[in-house]
């Protein structure tokens, strides 16, 4: 990641919520911050953007570990996003087509509607963190990414918040990433299930409870998130290992996301 960075000459600002500094890969950073306690991601995001703009950054693009880049796929996603935002006035952010890993498949929206407003500009409601690139005027209109979440449903959380505002959230249709989410995919009953670390489960299931109470939260997306609870339970409890420790977590955040706790997991 960092070698097509490079490639492109961009400024790179590191946000590291490791225990333990990466002398190695910090030392190939313009800037570096280091959450030793581990700030979560929202959180992490929000110092990396805060930085960039103190630097005068118009745009930031955010990434994780877990997308593959090029130079070329870096100046394609780039070129997407400069002419966005020379053709619409109020752009939030813009991010690539995104092609899973586990399945070489595109990754497209079920019942979330997408228009194609250029060839090459999508109109959706969310996109995910990596490969987003954020309009920092929007962002400080917009506001933070919500660090009381901590992680899970940040992504989407802003860009739905963006839509409030009046914002429009892209994808490039042209841009692809691939890109690697969790552990493993497993199919049942016809549905695919993604596999992650066990604690993760218990900020999805948490999380899901807590955006479900919003107004600006759309309603398919609690609906196909809140009506998957029971089935995401039986799967990750009986069928993926460490069930029993699966279980515990998701017990735990639905009782945290029915009390409204957020932040990090007290255990």
């Amino acid at each position: 990641m960092l070698k097509a960075l490079r490639q492109v000459d961009w400024p790179v600002i590191l946000v590291d919520n490791s225990p333990d500094r990466l002398p190695v890969i910090s030392d190939e950073a313009n800037h570096y911050i280091h959450n030793p306690e581990n700030a979560g991601i929202a959180e992490a995001q929000n110092q990396g953007i805060d930085q960039a703009i103190a630097e005068g950054a118009e745009a930031v693009l955010l990434l994780d570990q877990d997308s593959q880049l090029t130079g070329t796929f870096l100046n394609q996603l780039l070129d997407a996003y400069n002419t966005a935002a020379k053709q619409f006035e109020k752009l939030a952010c813009i991010g690539p087509q995104v092609l899973c890993e586990f399945d070489n498949k595109q990754v497209k929206a079920r019942a979330s509607k997408e228009t194609y407003l250029t060839d090459n500009h999508i109109l959706t409601r969310q996109i995910i963190a990596s490969g987003m690139i954020i309009n920092t005027l929007a962002y400080k209109r917009i506001g933070k990414k919500e660090s009381a979440l901590f992680i899970d449903g940040v992504d989407h959380e802003w860009c739905w918040r963006a839509k409030r505002h009046g914002y429009l959230v892209l994808k490039a249709a042209n841009v692809v990433m691939p890109h690697r989410q969790g552990d493993g995919r497993h199919r049942l009953f016809g549905m695919n299930f993604k596999r992650g670390a066990p604690v993760r489960l218990y900020y999805q299931v948490r999380n899901v409870l807590i955006l479900s109470r919003r107004g600006y939260v759309p309603v398919y997306w609690k609906c196909r998130h809140l009506t998957a609870l029971p089935l995401r339970f039986l799967v990750n409890r009986w069928y993926f290992p460490q069930g029993k420790l699966r279980g515990g977590y998701m017990w735990q955040g639905l009782k945290d996301g029915l009390t409204g706790r957020t932040g990090k997991i007290q255990k």
